[in-house]
């Protein structure tokens, strides 16, 4: 996970491992492998230590929504699109309304809904959410989401 500090990774994993339902990606685990290299400080080699770590997601063979939504795409009819909009807002449900306290997404967007063989969406990537408590709205003053689609300053009303 390329670009991922400590705390992130803690906090999507907080988020994966806590969540059971049908339409939000499932954890099957994680990996956390410490390697010593030798680095230059200075201008002496040392041992420093370089952090690999990896979420395990449960498979989605269908991959993930981005590449189903054209006008030229025909590989589901209006039952599967009107299933998939449907699980989105039962995943969205049950991140706002049956998690205590409940998760704020923040960067849903089609390449983080991810289609099984049976194209059930399930919501992924939660490496930006937040836990949010009684409060109603929040100013962020930090970049989130995936660059392109974020703004300084926004207002999320909740």
């Amino acid at each position: 996970m390329a670009g991922v500090d400590d705390g992130q990774f803690q906090n999507e994993f907080t988020n994966l491992a806590r969540l059971k339902h049908r339409n939000i990606v499932r954890l099957v685990g994680y990996c956390n492998h410490i390697q010593e290299v030798p680095a230059m400080y200075e201008g002496k080699f040392v041992l420093a230590e370089k952090i690999h770590r990896a979420l395990c997601l449960e498979y989605m063979s269908n991959g993930s929504l981005e590449k189903y939504i054209s006008d030229e795409c025909n590989k589901y009819d209006w039952r599967t699109g009107y299933g998939i909009i449907k699980g989105i807002c039962q995943g969205l449900k049950c991140l706002h309304m049956e998690v205590k306290p409940p998760i704020y997404h923040l960067d849903l967007k089609p390449a983080n809904v991810l289609l099984d063989e049976n194209m059930v969406p399930r919501l992924a990537d939660f490496g930006i959410s937040r836990l949010f408590g009684d409060e109603r709205t929040r100013a962020t003053k930090s970049i989130l989401g995936t660059e392109g689609t974020y703004r300084r300053n926004t207002y999320t009303t909740i």
